[in-house]
C-alpha cells in the first residue's frame, strides 16, 4: 500500500470471538479471526474487503446441521469450523479500493463469494458457481463472529430503518424470493407451502404477499401450524399425520381448498415422503418446487409425475435477491418480526444453539447478538 493510500476505520473495542463446531460434533467459544490487533493496525484487509462488526446472526437448519451431523451431503466438517450465515452489522472498516461503502454503514452480509470466470457467473447464476466460497459451509468459516473481512460487493447496505435483525432474515428471505421466482407464482394461483419451519413461514409470507389463494400450509407439528395461522391469518392449515399416504394427503388437501387442485406446491422440508406427498396433490401441469434440503437419494412417483406433466424443480441457495429482499422489508411489503422468537448473546451462543436445536422450545428463529 502507498504511503498516499490509507484504510479508514473505526476501531474495535472487544476481542473476536467465534463459535466453533469440530468433526466431534462439540460446540465452543473461542478466538476468531481477524484479531483486534490486525484490525486496529490496518493490516487485516485485501482490496476490495471491508471489516464488518455483526450485530445480530440468525441460527440455521444448516447450521445444527454441521453441529449434529457433521455434514450435509458431500459438504463435512473436517475440522474446526466457524458456523453461521445469516449476519448483518456495521462497517467498521473499508480497504482503499472501496468506494461503495463507509465505516458506519449498515450492512447485510450476503454469504458467499463466486468466482466471478465460470459460466454460471457469466451468466448472472452465480449460485451454481463450483468454485463458490459461500461462508459456514465448510471448509469456509462462517460469521458467528464479532468481526469479519467479506467483499464489499457483497455486502449489501440497509437503510436506518431496518433493524439489524431484519438485515440478518434477509438471508432465509433471499431463500424463499428464489423459489418464488423461478416458481412463478402469481394472482389467484392454488398454493400449498409444505414445512412451516422458518423457510417455510418466509416463504408463506411470499405466497401471501404474490396473492396466492387459496393458500394452504403443512407441517407435522400442530404449534407451528398454530404459528403460520398468527402470521397470516388467511391462511389454511393441515396437520399431517404419519399414517397419512402421499395419496391421502393429496385428498385432504384438496378437500381443505375446497375442490381446487394446487397449482404449485412449495416443499420445504426436502422429506422423501412430503415430496411425494406434493407430488400427489399438485394439478395436471402443476409444479412442484423443492426448496428443502433432503437425502442424497430418494424414491418419488415417477409415473405419477408422468402421466400428470408435473415440473419437479429443485433450488440452490440464490442469486440477484438481496437488493429485491431489501425493499420488500423497507416498504412493509414483508414483515419477518414475528419470527425471531429467541435472542441470545454471542458469549451464549452455545445456549442459542441448544435451544433452536430443541423442538420442544418452540423457536422458529433463534438469533445470536453482539456488542461492539
Amino acid at each position: 500500500m502507498s504511503s498516499t493510500q490509507t484504510i479508514t476505520v473505526i476501531q474495535p473495542s472487544r476481542p473476536n470471538i467465534g463459535v466453533y463446531t469440530n468433526p466431534q460434533h462439540e460446540l465452543w467459544i473461542a478466538e476468531a479471526q481477524p484479531s483486534v490487533e490486525t484490525i486496529r493496525k490496518r493490516e487485516s484487509l485485501k482490496p476490495g474487503e471491508i471489516t464488518i462488526s455483526i450485530k445480530s446472526t440468525g441460527i440455521c437448519g444448516s447450521d445444527i446441521h454441521f453441529w449434529h451431523a457433521g455434514c450435509i451431503g458431500p459438504m463435512i466438517v473436517k475440522d474446526t469450523h466457524i458456523l453461521g450465515h445469516e449476519s448483518a452489522g456495521t462497517v467498521l472498516a473499508v480497504h482503499p479500493s472501496v468506494t461503495s461503502l463507509k465505516p458506519g454503514d449498515r450492512v447485510a452480509i450476503e454469504p458467499n463469494i463466486p468466482c466471478h470466470a465460470c459460466e454460471p457467473c457469466l451468466t448472472g447464476r452465480y449460485n451454481g458457481c463450483e468454485n463458490v466460497e459461500f461462508l459456514s459451509t465448510p471448509p469456509v468459516p462462517g460469521l458467528l463472529r464479532r468481526y469479519v473481512n467479506h467483499p464489499a460487493i457483497w455486502c449489501h447496505k440497509i437503510p436506518d430503518s431496518m433493524s439489524f435483525e431484519d438485515g440478518a432474515m434477509l438471508e432465509p428471505l433471499s431463500v424463499a424470493l428464489a423459489g418464488m421466482q423461478r416458481a412463478g407464482i402469481g394472482l389467484g394461483d392454488p398454493v400449498v407451502v409444505c414445512g412451516a419451519g422458518p423457510i417455510g413461514l418466509v416463504t408463506l409470507l411470499c405466497c401471501r404477499a404474490a396473492g396466492a389463494s387459496p393458500l394452504v400450509i403443512t407441517d407435522i407439528d400442530e404449534g407451528r401450524l398454530t404459528f403460520a395461522k398468527g402470521l397470516v391469518p388467511s391462511v389454511l392449515t393441515h396437520k399431517v399425520e404419519f399414517s397419512h399416504t402421499p395419496e391421502d394427503f393429496a385428498q385432504l388437501v384438496v378437500g381443505l381448498m375446497e375442490g381446487v387442485e394446487p397449482a404449485v406446491v412449495m416443499e420445504c422440508t426436502g422429506v422423501e415422503s412430503s415430496i411425494s406427498s406434493a407430488i400427489q396433490a399438485v394439478k395436471f401441469g402443476g409444479k412442484v418446487f423443492v426448496i428443502g434440503v433432503g437425502k442424497n437419494e430418494m424414491k418419488i412417483p415417477f409415473m405419477r409425475l408422468s402421466t400428470r406433466e408435473i415440473d419437479l424443480r429443485f433450488q440452490y441457495r440464490y442469486c440477484n435477491t438481496w437488493p429485491r429482499a431489501i425493499r420488500l422489508v423497507k416498504d412493509g411489503v414483508i414483515n419477518m418480526k414475528k419470527l425471531v422468537t429467541h435472542r441470545f448473546k454471542l458469549e451464549d451462543a452455545v445456549e442459542a444453539f441448544k435451544t433452536a436445536a430443541d423442538p420442544k422450545t418452540g423457536a422458529i428463529k433463534v438469533q445470536i447478538q453482539s456488542l461492539d
